[in-house]
């Protein structure tokens, strides 16, 4: 028989309904096989809902080799996924299933009616169009998998394997190929519980272990409670590890916004430092995190800035003579530390003490000690070996009929739009590989 294997139609079972599921089943369905997308909440896109401040940002529109910058683990395996459903590519679908898109600072791309509804509602429009099964309440407890062939001569005596179906709501669906795409453990509520990772397991794939990124971090310090809620804007961080021969070097340093909150600090540059540092705060190290409150001033330039300001108000008490240099709430917490007493007149604050001020508003000091945990964090970091998925297919290398997909696999990216390319790159390219 001469007949293309490419032709046949098959059925394909995607297992989750977010964003790497729903391109999966999408693109899976472009072939016109049989394809049913089995769904655990009620609604698909659950966590779409909810991110961007439920805005959605959807995608970045900068340049690929820009995308691939801002990805931080593995982004050598993402080259095909990336090339085969391109940002362009996503915002040309979300348009013609009627989902306008807009960009906005940082290349960030949302949809023009700031709904991330409307990003949700543009892929089911698109899943139904191409008579897509999508079962919701469909909770996939395991896959089926069987034994084709140990023959030496076949596999080196290696037991092969396939997976020819799923357990769901306590029954066995049977399929030809099998996409894994049930997210990771970011935002348990919307249902990323981690069977995903468990049933790649049980299959002989190696798990890199999940943490928490793009999450704020805890802090000793019991002050960050008198400062919960305050914003800083234009500060700059740098992080430093502590305990025995720790590096001098900063091994992360970053400029923009944060926030303190009742336990710790967040914000942009927070969720930055988290993506490289998180799996090293989850290994129960501490980390050393200083803030530059005045980053576009030198020291020298600081300590003029000081000077000048302290001479204009010489008899008035220390802690009256700060408001042009911080916000309110964070007065009493930088008098505190710098040791000066606040009742001190300006007149008589002696240089040591001024650079000492002048060292601690150039790097408050922070002990990093833990994370907001999953509960907060926007991604998971690790997940599925790349090791073991073939980035060309998103299919497996260890079974047959098997891809993954999305925030299970082992990548992860900065904010701004490029974890959800991630997504739905990575679902595309596994559907249209079956």
């Amino acid at each position: 028989m001469n007949k293309n294997l490419d032709t046949i139609k098959k059925n394909i079972l995607v297992i989750g309904g977010g964003a790497s599921g729903m391109a999966a089943a999408y693109a899976a369905s472009l072939g016109g096989h049989h394809v049913i997308l089995f769904e655990k909440n009620e609604k698909l896109g659950k966590k779409i809902y909810i991110t961007g401040k439920g805005r959605c940002n959807c995608t970045n529109a900068s340049d690929i080799e820009t995308i691939l910058k801002n990805v931080v683990t593995n982004r050598k395996f993402l080259y095909s996924a990336f090339y085969t459903f391109t940002n362009e590519d996503l915002c040309a679908f979300l348009e013609a299933h009627g989902c306008p898109v807009k960009t906005e600072r940082g290349n960030r791309v949302f949809p023009v009616s700031d709904h991330s509804s409307d990003v949700t509602r543009a892929w089911e429009r698109a899943l139904l169009e191409n008579h897509v099964d999508i079962r919701y309440h469909s909770k996939v407890e395991g896959l089926i998998s069987e034994e084709i062939y140990s023959d030496e001569h076949l596999s080196g005596g290696k037991t092969i394997r396939r997976v020819v179906g799923v357990r769901v709501n306590g029954r066995a669906v049977y399929g030809d190929h099998v996409i894994l795409a049930t997210g990771g453990l970011s935002y348990p509520s919307t249902g990323s519980d981690g069977d995903g990772y468990r049933f790649a397991e049980a299959e002989g794939h190696r798990l890199i272990k999940p943490v928490p990124s793009l999450v704020s971090f805890k802090t000793k310090e019991g002050f960050v409670r008198e400062l919960s809620g305050l914003s800083l804007k234009n500060i700059g961080i740098s992080v430093l590890e502590t305990g025995e021969n720790p590096k001098k070097k900063p091994i992360f340093t970053d400029f923009g916004e944060m926030l303190f909150t009742h336990d710790g600090v967040s914000g942009p540059v927070i969720l930055s430092a988290s993506s490289w540092l998180a799996r090293t705060v989850s290994d129960g190290k501490e980390l050393q995190l200083l803030i530059d409150l005045k980053p576009a001033l030198s020291v020298e330039q600081l300590d003029e800035r000081i000077l000048r300001d302290f001479s204009e108000v010489l008899n008035r008490q220390f802690k009256n003579a700060l408001d042009g240099l911080l916000p309110k709430s964070l007065i009493p917490v930088v008098i505190s530390l710098s040791k000066i007493p606040e009742d001190r007149a300006v007149n008589s604050i002696t240089k040591e003490e001024r650079l000492r001020l002048v060292s601690l508003m150039k790097g408050l000091p922070l002990t990093v000690v833990g994370t907001g945990g999953f509960i907060e964090a926007v991604i998971t970091q690790g997940g599925v070996s790349v090791q073991d998925i073939d980035s060309s297919t998103m299919k497996s290398k260890q079974v047959i009929g098997l891809s993954f997909a999305g925030e299970l696999i082992d990548v992860d990216a900065l904010t701004g739009g490029f974890n959800l390319q991630i997504a739905w790159s990575t679902g595309y390219l596994a559907g249209l590989s079956v």
